[in-house]
C-alpha cells in the first residue's frame, strides 16, 4: 500500500486537492480537479485529501483554508493556492511541472 509520503516522492508530480464535504467553494472545485485527473492521466497524479479526515497532514501542510491545492514534485512543494481556480488556469499550472 503506498503512503502519502510515497506518492509526491515519486517522479510525477502530484497534485492534491485539500477540501472538506462540508465547504461550499470546495464542491465548485471539485469537478474541475477530477476533470484534470482525467486529462493529464498518467502525467501527473491528482489527490483528494479531506482535512477532516487527515487532521494530522493538513496541520504539517499548514493548512489553513479550503480548498487548498498543492503540487508537489519529488517530495518538495512546488506550488499551492487556496481558493477555487478555473480549468484553464490550473490546467496551465499542473502542466508547467510535467518535465
Amino acid at each position: 500500500m503506498e503512503t502519502f509520503d510515497d506518492i509526491i516522492k515519486g517522479d510525477k508530480p502530484v497534485l492534491v486537492d485539500f477540501f472538506a464535504t462540508w465547504c461550499g467553494p470546495c464542491k465548485v472545485l471539485s469537478p474541475t480537479v477530477e476533470a484534470l485527473g482525467k486529462e493529464l492521466a498518467g502525467q501527473v497524479r491528482v489527490l483528494k485529501m479531506d482535512v477532516d479526515k487527515n487532521e494530522a497532514l493538513a496541520t504539517q501542510l499548514r493548512i489553513q483554508s479550503v480548498p487548498t491545492l498543492i503540487i508537489f514534485k519529488k517530495g518538495e512543494i512546488v506550488w499551492r493556492s487556496s481558493g477555487v481556480m478555473d480549468h484553464g488556469s490550473l490546467l496551465r499550472k499542473a502542466q508547467s511541472y510535467i518535465d
